[in-house]
């Protein structure tokens, strides 16, 4: 077994899985992180850790990969979509549709656990780390280095009781979705907007009227939050003796942005490969385990964007009058024998989109989340790894 330092690049989810993969199975590893702490680029806010995409249950898998679900979760088996009418549908699970989970540096988040646990296993990390290259390989999971899709809300204290509201309407988020989390007190209202960034304090505002109307929850003494997502229909998981983990390489859910799960799990898949000393392995189990569902949801999201409200009033009306709404979002998100037709018709709408001026126009006089997430990419272009070698893989996705 090699017993070479690997070193990772990020230490967020994928990066600390593939940290605690690389020590259990005798490897030694240093992760350097150019922010101070894990987490710091989250603000405390609940995200969703979907437990709907395969049978078994998303805790479980995270243990069979040795993940230690010591982090605060909630399972949430019922939920009130919104179609984009403002009418109200209830969906009802037997089982967890998704864990409610918090992101951030505070204690009890899924960030801060994955570091506890990554040190007690003897994981070195460095913080405050800018890496220029990997001249000697290593993993990459530094997360996002583009701008896919935006969430901007607002963190705040409520009197009421626990629920989850979605709503999905081109007037609150551009071919995305708004959501509402509650949960022991806390709640975090957001839009997550996949066109029309730069209008995001119009969408967040009529965002935050239509919960306080629809379901009676006050935003007041808030805090803020605005981030970023980045996702390809194509994904390039490795370069040379680099390899590529979560939303470095684009591996998220296209159609909602789920990502929690594509990152600790192509997290651990690259950490098994660099342990093992045999990278190629690292692309053939991203090809069964993980290429399948990334190819389905770009179809889903091109669907999704074309269909526009008639799509949307479709979704909500089919999951929530299911049976089972987990087993028809497990089939809706699985691939289909239609989905190699129709991918190479999603994968050009996406270059498209990507390759638009408007869409990668960055103002230099606006505040918006979008213009401050790309000038914080462009900050870090030329610092961090084999930076160039990025941009490339990045211009090279575009142009399939």
């Amino acid at each position: 077994m090699p017993t070479s330092m690997v070193t990772i690049a990020g230490a967020g989810l994928s990066g600390l899985a593939a940290a605690l993969t690389i020590v259990r199975r005798g490897g030694h590893v240093r992760v350097l992180e150019r922010r101070g702490d894990v987490g710091a680029r989250f603000h405390g806010d609940f995200q969703g850790l979907e437990n709907w995409s395969t049978g078994s249950d998303v805790l479980e898998e995270l243990r069979s990969i040795g993940i230690d679900v010591a982090f605060e979760h909630t399972p949430f088996r019922e939920c009130a979509f919104f179609d984009p009418d403002g009418r109200e549908y209830e969906c009802r699970s037997r089982e967890p549709l998704w864990y409610l989970v918090r992101r951030g540096t505070d204690a009890g988040s899924l960030d801060q656990a994955l570091k506890t646990q990554a040190l007690a296993e003897g994981v070195e990390i460095q913080f405050g780390q800018n890496v220029e290259r990997l001249p000697d390989g290593g993993i990459v999971a530094h997360g996002p280095r583009r701008v896919d899709a935006i969430a901007v809300g607002y963190v705040f204290p409520t009197d009421r009781r626990d629920g989850a509201f979605g709503a999905v309407s081109d007037d609150l988020a551009p071919a995305g979705y708004a959501y509402l989390l509650i949960c022991r007190g806390r709640a975090t209202l957001a839009t997550c907007m996949f066109a029309d960034f730069h209008n995001d304090k119009q969408y967040l505002a009529r965002t935050v009227e239509f919960f306080e109307r629809t379901v009676g929850v006050r935003v007041r003494d808030a805090t803020r939050f605005g981030g970023f997502g980045a996702m390809a229909a194509d994904p390039t998981v490795r370069r040379g003796r680099i390899l590529i983990a979560g939303e470095a390489a684009g591996l998220q859910d296209a159609l909602f942005g789920f990502g929690m799960r594509y990152a600790l799990m192509s997290g651990h898949l690259a950490g098994r490969a660099c342990a093992d000393g045999h990278l190629a392995a690292y692309e053939e189990a991203y090809r069964r385990r993980l290429r399948p569902w990334i190819r389905a949801a770009a179809v889903n999201r091109y669907a999704y964007g074309r269909f526009g409200d008639r799509g949307y009033r479709a979704l909500v009306r089919r999951v929530c009058r299911a049976s089972d709404p987990r087993a028809w979002l497990r089939r809706h998100y699985a691939p289909h024998w239609w989905t190699p037709l129709v991918y190479p018709i999603a994968r050009a709408h996406a270059a498209r989109l990507e390759a638009a001026p408007a869409f990668h126009e960055c103002r230099d006089d606006c505040d918006c989340t979008y213009c401050r997430c790309v000038r914080e990419i462009h900050s870090q272009e030329g610092r961090g790894p084999d930076a160039e070698a990025l941009r490339q893989i990045s211009e090279r996705q575009a142009a399939c």
